[in-house]
């Protein structure tokens, strides 16, 4: 069949199907191939490689997909978009159709524990769950090319002191290089989403860029200390329900790493917050 990447192929299918947008899925639908072969392209995907697509829809990326890949494994949460699936990738045999919501599949199990890319045009409300859970799950994934609300793009490639920058800054930056790839504009969708869109691929590191004994206490130390960004970061961390360091305790350690009492939590980079989580574990 002709490419859905054709606007008119996927309103022909759409009405075949009958299909109703579901916003609680947050479905837009990619109508641009220049967009979706920067993806591919950015994806770096060969013949070799086996694909993670989340949220496939009506298979428009999947097609492109396929034919770089040597396979992929697309898991859709929407059961009526099953018979469209069927029907616009039949041409292919080497796409695997899942009915699952990504939160909760077993991706090891799916993929054999072989290693992926993974590939997505994610749901804005929920973008965020999906990325930290293929990340901190530590799934074998090699890279993560995405669509993400331009915004959350910022936010995540953001480095100190940016208004941007906050603790999914920190925690994508932890776990992978990021690299904003195309700012896509909402008539490259149908329907358009009331915001720009950017396409951005997070390249996994092969080891962490700091080292820190407790991964699990870092990051409770940044998110308490983003929660309320106007406190310096010793109230945020003295006043964090699942921390129990005293004032005294965090002073001490900002000090002996040097730093101001009154610095907040946006001036510290990841090794610095890796060198205070190290620190306060001397105080557990």
């Amino acid at each position: 069949m002709e490419k859905l990447s054709n606007p008119q192929v996927t309103i022909d299918i759409i009405k075949k199907y009958n299909f109703a947008f579901q916003k609680r899925f947050g479905q837009n639908f990619l109508i641009d191939a220049h967009v979706i072969n920067k993806i591919v392209a950015a994806a770096d995907i060969t013949k070799d490689d086996i694909v993670l697509e989340i949220g496939p829809g009506i298979g428009t990326m999947t097609q492109y997909l396929a034919e770089a890949a040597g396979h992929v494994y697309a898991v859709e949460i929407d059961k009526n978009l099953l018979p469209v699936l069927d029907e616009t990738l039949s041409e292919y045999d080497n796409v695997t159709v899942v009915n699952n919501d990504i939160l909760k599949v077993d991706i090891r199990e799916l993929v054999s524990d072989r290693e992926v890319k993974v590939v997505a045009n994610l749901p804005y409300y929920i973008t965020t769950p999906i990325i930290m859970g293929l990340f901190e799950n530590h799934i074998p994934a090699s890279s993560i090319t995405v669509m993400v609300q331009k915004e959350v793009a910022m936010r995540m490639q953001a480095g100190p002191g940016s208004k941007d920058y906050g603790a999914l800054s920190l925690a994508v930056q932890y776990y992978a290089k990021p690299y904003i790839v195309a700012n896509v504009p909402p008539n490259c969708f149908m329907p358009r989403p009331n915001v720009g869109s950017a396409v951005i691929r997070l390249t996994k590191h092969e080891k962490p860029p700091v080292e820190v004994e407790d991964e699990a206490l870092m990051f409770r130390l940044i998110r308490a200390s983003f929660n309320q960004r106007r406190k310096t970061l010793q109230n945020g961390i003295h006043n964090a329900a699942n921390l129990s360091f005293s004032k005294e305790h965090v002073v001490d350690a900002l000090n002996a790493l040097g730093l101001p009492e009154s610095v907040r939590g946006e001036a510290l980079t990841l090794e610095q917050f890796a060198a205070l989580a190290n620190e306060l574990k001397k105080e557990e």
